[in-house]
């Protein structure tokens, strides 16, 4: 497995460097001269012009900036922006980066657990009413056009019903007299997430030594019943509470949309994975040796079903940016998709190549770590 991983991880180099290439000269390739955009721009004071055209590569031939550019990505230094000067490219990403992976991990975490449970049912239970509603429900979520389902969430929960907010990352005139800054929030909002995760594996792990199964469900809801109260009290008593909730209410509709449109996918690829499994020799024997059928369709046919469901949840991670676009335009929320938009439409091109940078790193550690998966779940599977 190690030796798959290294030989993996010089693949996603190779790979990665000519991403890299194309990025650059994709760039190269549209109208304009982004040199000149650079030059030109009335933020940069013009004693600072030419030693930053040295510092980024802005000078000298195609072949020399091209050099330069690799050069840079691969020691770590994406650049300046020019919309955001002086701000460095890595500075913007680390801002933004959070805000969009919140928001595609919280709906593809919501779909997963709405869809895997749903998908394996009606496979199990084919055929039947609920099967043919839930698999037409998949597919209306799944097949629509993603700004209509963004317009009619919009329409009805913040026009008409007036329950969120129709836009953006926080209600500026709330954040007026704000102790701390909006960043900060967020970011205790994601340390908080993660510790009642980490909080919840623990229980879970302790109340696994319980032996029946009923005392064990109830102390493991007990303890995260414990955990979320604690998190819920130490917002309360830091007095950012109204902040953070201010940042979640925003948070609502574009969370929703990303979840509809995951859980169609994910209860469609379960169901048809499980369709396969069920037909499988396995299956047969486990029943014909008296096996429950919950214990049949969860340890024998759910486990290996869930490989597909698996791949695509972990493959969906690494294109955050591109799901990112859309829905982040739709609803005004400042992350990455929404920075790599505007920063092409103003020709803040190493914005925009950073961003594409970023996410070029995301799809190969995604690749890797559903190889990786793939060995873990499935025994058969060995590299």
């Amino acid at each position: 497995m190690l030796r798959f991983i290294a030989w993996r991880l010089a693949q996603n180099v190779i790979v990665f460097f000519l991403f890299l290439t194309v990025v650059f000269f994709l760039f190269q390739a549209m109208p304009g001269d982004y040199t000149k955009q650079f030059i030109m721009n009335p933020k940069i004071p013009p004693e600072a012009r030419e030693a930053l055209a040295q510092r980024l590569g802005l000078s000298g031939t195609i072949w020399n900036q091209y050099i330069h550019y690799i050069r840079n990505v691969f020691t770590g230094n994406l650049g300046v922006s020019f919309e955001y000067y002086p701000r460095e490219v890595w500075d913007i990403i680390a801002e933004r980066l959070p805000r969009t992976a919140v928001l595609f991990f919280t709906a593809t975490l919501v779909a997963f657990s709405w869809g895997y449970p749903l998908g394996r049912y009606i496979a199990w239970k084919r055929g039947q009413v609920g099967d043919y509603v839930a698999t037409v429900t998949g597919v209306l979520f799944y097949t629509i056009f993603t700004p209509l389902l963004a317009i009619i969430l919009l329409f009805v929960f913040a026009n008409q019903l007036g329950w969120f907010r129709s836009g953006g990352f926080l209600s500026p005139r709330f954040w007026i007299r704000a102790p701390v800054s909006p960043q900060t929030v967020f970011l205790m909002l994601i340390a908080t997430v993660l510790g009642l995760i980490a909080w919840w594996a623990t229980a879970h792990l302790v109340t696994r030594r319980i032996g029946h199964p009923r005392p064990r469900k109830l102390a493991l809801r007990t303890l995260t019943l414990l955990g979320i109260a604690a998190a819920v009290g130490g917002w309360y008593a830091s007095g950012l509470g109204p902040y953070a909730g201010d940042i979640v209410w925003h948070m609502v509709l574009p969370l929703l949309e990303l979840a509809l449109i995951s859980f169609g996918g994910t209860m469609l690829l379960m169901r048809d994975s499980m369709l396969e499994v069920v037909r499988e020799d396995y299956i047969t024997t486990a029943r014909a040796k008296g096996l429950p059928d919950k214990v049949v369709r969860d340890k024998h046919a759910a486990r290996t079903a869930l490989l597909p469901v698996v791949t695509s949840f972990t493959l969906s991670i690494g294109f955050v940016l591109s799901g990112g676009i859309i829905t982040e335009t739709m609803f005004s929320w400042k992350g990455l998709g929404l920075t790599y938009l505007q920063a092409t439409l103003s020709q803040d091109f190493p914005l925009a190549m950073g961003c594409l940078t970023f996410t070029g790193i995301l799809v190969l550690m995604a690749h890797l770590v559903a190889d990786v998966l793939y060995a873990v779940l499935d025994p058969r599977i060995s590299y």
